[in-house]
């Protein structure tokens, strides 16, 4: 089974080449100015971030107009638009525009909202060279004012030369306060365009594989450790989003990794 691919760019929906999750699924919109795009939720409940670009997205009765800041992830935080489980959907293309669609099962009857730039939480997580910079776009813990099923959603951005989500970590089964299960999925771009990093995934050090990413490449995790290190010279994106049977968030860090970095503090 692959966990790995570079996903394509070409005008309108861009699917996965194939899924091993159960669980989450992944498109990217690709829409020239004025184009558009229409779809139905189904039981699903989706996710719409704002790569690039500006938009106008209508959600059942809802419209959401001329939204998104950014001309590329890398400029800013983004517009969402959550879509719930059953309704109709139609996404216009204000300007050249991006856009990322996550999905995840969902019983949830609630209402379609936006998540503006100034609802996205902002920090850092780690320190020396595994350093990342995130923003927490749909995370139960910090935003509890957005309903959600199943769906956890955010952002990292790795330097130059740095790990991130590092130590490895898993969350493969549901064993709380210790460990939640969730499916996760990393969406990458990197800058300039020709970069690249490497993500590690593996069950044991003896199943261990190496993916080189590159702009426009996911990583899909049903289970497993991952981690990622961006090449010297670029710096990194990945929209990481997340389900499972709730919204708790609980990991396992290799022990190994983390007894490393305990060494390097004595």
């Amino acid at each position: 089974m692959d966990y790995f691919a570079k996903l394509t760019q070409a005008p309108g929906r861009n699917e996965l080449p194939y899924n091993p999750c159960n669980l989450l699924d992944f498109e990217l919109l690709v829409l020239a100015a004025g184009d558009t795009a229409s779809g139905k939720t189904g039981d699903r409940e989706v996710i719409a971030v704002i790569l690039g670009g500006k938009a106008t997205i209508q959600v059942g009765d809802e419209t959401f107009a001329e939204i998104g800041e950014r001309a590329t992830v890398f400029e800013g935080k983004p517009y969402s638009v959550y879509m719930p489980m059953g309704h109709d959907y139609v996404v216009t293309a204000v300007t050249d525009t991006q856009i990322a669609l996550a999905s995840a099962p969902s019983d949830l009857q609630t209402d379609p909202y936006l998540i503006t730039p100034d609802q996205v939480i902002t920090g850092v997580w780690g320190a020396d060279n595994h350093t990342r910079h995130f923003h927490q776009i749909l995370v139960e813990s910090v935003q509890p004012q957005f309903p959600a099923k199943r769906l956890i959603v955010g952002e990292t951005f790795t330097p130059s030369g740095n790990w991130s989500t590092y130590p490895a970590h898993k969350h493969e089964v549901d064993n709380l306060p210790q460990e939640a299960f969730h499916e996760e999925m990393y969406y990458f771009r990197v800058t300039p365009d020709n970069g690249f990093g490497i993500t590690r995934f593996y069950h044991n050090e003896d199943d261990a594989t190496n993916y080189t990413v590159k702009d426009n490449s996911i990583l899909m995790i049903p289970d497993g450790y991952h981690t990622y290190v961006g090449a010297p010279g670029f710096k990194s994106y990945y929209l990481w989003f997340l389900a499972g049977e709730h919204r708790t968030q609980a990991v396992v860090a290799d022990a190994v990794q983390v007894a490393g970095l305990e060494g390097m503090k004595r």
